[in-house]
């Protein structure tokens, strides 16, 4: 199937040439350096952004942190995505990021959902204090300048439809000097349920003019991201669920934005050769113990849409091997084709709506420079 591709400009993040405009969002757990050497191998010349980390936790520094920021010796363009709350612990962990060349590429996360984040006014409640972000942004772009580094930020569209931020948040980044931007189109309280609203994607563009403006929510499959583009006149597209157990759809999104005929979905032998690889590389990357841990939760996101048995994805889920992993591979049917629709299924977090708590007061003080004490918290979800 090929469609119609609408215009595109590539995305350009300091001397890098993004081109189609596609970026692979940070994703807690998921994005690590096997994971984007395995979607790289299907769409060369990407963005591919590592896993969130925490500035404070860049600071001190710990073995787990310095495993997170790993970045293979193939990849010319390090992205890495911190989360901080702070201006100064911002500043500070930028600057350490520069100053030991650690990355090409610095996204900035203002959108975690998560509660135990948002109860304390960091993640995504730091919009609501406009003052605040303004200092966070104007903190990373002055350390990271200096080093030519360009930094991009994702927020969603708000707390809940009551309190929306995202029009705001864009146009200061866009006044710091943010080099790009990207909108999950949804609220901190829709989490990742309902669909994501590309609609807010078309108001954030229509209002910042001056950076590019990605959209990120509900791209399946490659025509989603053209029909994204599409209705909203977004400047490029971020992928995030999307793509878990399905790293080939890079490829297809290449082949989509240019113009050729988009590839049948694989048939479950070629599936089962990705899982293994991909196995196999996050044992190397962690340990065989950790990383086979690491991989179980991807066995039902690669087994997603394929008319396999539920005793064969509970085995497959609780496997202790690559070994093991090899040989229940060998129990499937390599033909099997995915069911009509399978790849529109939804994979990882689908959970929402859910309470968004903010600290007492805390939308009575929008206009402070209070930083929020989360600090502490070093494991997050992108959001």
């Amino acid at each position: 199937m090929t469609v119609s591709v609408p215009l595109q400009i590539p995305l350009v993040l300091g001397t890098r040439v993004v081109s189609p405009p596609i970026v692979l969002a940070p994703m807690a757990g998921v994005t690590n350096a096997p994971f984007r050497s395995l979607c790289r191998s299907f769409g060369p010349g990407l963005v591919y952004v590592n896993e969130m980390v925490m500035a404070a936790a860049l600071i001190h520094g710990n073995a787990k942190t310095k495993r997170m920021v790993t970045f293979s010796a193939d990849e010319d363009f390090r992205s890495l995505q911190i989360y901080g709350s702070d201006p100064d612990f911002v500043a500070k962990a930028v600057r350490r990021l520069c100053e030991n060349d650690e990355v090409d590429h610095i996204d900035m996360n203002f959108g975690c959902p998560a509660q135990k984040v948002t109860r304390k006014g960091g993640g995504a409640a730091v919009p609501v204090k406009k003052n605040l972000l303004r200092a966070i942004m104007a903190a990373a772009v002055h350390e990271a300048s200096r080093f030519n580094i360009p930094v991009t930020c994702k927020f969603r569209i708000g707390i809940n439809d009551e309190i929306t931020t995202y029009i705001d948040t864009g146009l200061i980044a866009q006044d710091e000097g943010i080099a790009a931007i990207a909108l999950h189109a949804r609220t901190a309280e829709q989490h990742y349920a309902g669909h994501a609203r590309w609609g807010a994607i078309a108001n954030l563009k229509r209002e910042v003019t001056r950076i590019p403006v990605l959209g990120n929510g509900d791209i399946w499959e490659a025509t989603d991201a053209i029909e994204m583009m599409r209705q909203t006149q977004c400047d490029g597209v971020v992928i995030g669920r999307g793509c878990l157990g399905k790293p080939w759809l890079f490829r297809d999104l290449v082949d989509v934005f240019a113009g050729r005929e988009i590839q049948p979905t694989p048939h479950l032998g070629f599936v089962t050769d990705v899982m293994l690889q991909h196995a196999d590389a996050l044992c190397i990357h962690q340990g065989v113990e950790s990383g086979i841990r690491s991989f179980r939760k991807h066995t039902g996101w690669y087994l997603t849409g394929y008319p396999v048995g539920s005793d064969i994805r509970r085995r497959m889920s609780m496997v202790s091997s690559v070994a093991e992993l090899t040989t229940l591979s060998a129990e499937l049917d390599p033909t099997l084709e995915i069911v009509t629709g399978g790849e529109r299924i939804a994979r990882g977090h689908t959970n929402g709506p859910i309470r968004v708590v903010l600290p007492e007061g805390f939308l009575d003080t929008a206009d402070d420079l209070v930083p929020p004490a989360d600090a502490h918290v070093t494991t997050l979800s992108g959001g």
